[in-house]
């Protein structure tokens, strides 16, 4: 099934879902742990129907939803077909469904509260170092390249964050090469920057906000708040 583009996502208008990476967040309030693991259950068996599921973690207060095809189609653009981890149209059928279900059940969703955490590394041989962060952090080689056609680390069952690989000049000096980037709704972007400024850090590069700000902590530690602009809703 092909992946939907950004402005694909955004016109389905999933009110109570964010974009965040590769797939579709949702979080759901609930007023205790027996009226999620309904709502899961309820969630399970419409997945049931359709022959795909969400990832889910469930709370004593809030159900977490993750929707994402792990067989999308890419091409690029010599038009080679790539089979990726994206949002595909059983991701956006699933999540119009879920939000039927926390309807019935009275359940309200918290969009702007969704998150989602990915490691960066900035190397110029990723080829040679991806296999040793695959044993690492997944004890698998095949999480090297899983869904996606680079040399990214993504463990099957979920366990740990992603692990890309960035560009890097091999005759740079030392400096900082592993940084976190943080997944956050829109609207709480510039919310999530302040708090961070307002805690000591500085903007060192905000040259392609909204989608990436980076941040520095007062030892020069550098972290990103990302943002997916292209699947946004338009207000």
């Amino acid at each position: 099934m092909d992946m939907l583009r950004g402005h694909q996502i955004a016109e389905a208008d999933l009110t109570e879902w964010r974009k965040l990476a590769q797939g579709l967040h949702a979080r759901y309030v609930v007023d205790d742990f027996g009226t999620g693991a309904r709502f899961v259950t309820a969630v399970g068996e419409a997945g049931d129907v359709l022959g795909h599921h969400p990832t889910v973690s469930l709370g004593e207060r809030y159900v977490d939803l993750k929707l994402v095809s792990d067989d999308a189609v890419f091409r690029d653009d010599e038009g080679t077909e790539h089979v990726v981890q994206w949002v595909t149209q059983q991701d956006v059928d699933l999540a119009r469904r879920i939000t039927g279900i926390a309807a019935d059940h009275g359940i309200a969703a918290d969009p702007a509260s969704v998150s989602d955490l990915e490691l960066g590394l900035d190397t110029a041989r990723s080829a040679t170092i991806a296999p040793v962060w695959a044993a690492l952090l997944t004890g698998s080689a095949e999480s090297q390249g899983r869904g996606t056609p680079s040399d990214e680390i993504r463990d099957a069952t979920r366990r740990v964050p992603n692990l890309w690989f960035g560009d890097a000049d091999e005759a740079e000096g030392p400096r900082q090469r592993f940084h976190v980037e943080v997944y956050v709704a829109p609207e709480v972007a510039g919310q999530r920057i302040a708090a961070a400024v307002a805690a000591g850090g500085t903007v060192v590069d905000d040259s392609d906000a909204p989608s990436l700000t980076v941040i520095a902590d007062p030892d020069g530690n550098e972290g990103v708040v990302c943002v997916d602009v292209s699947a946004a809703r338009q207000a």
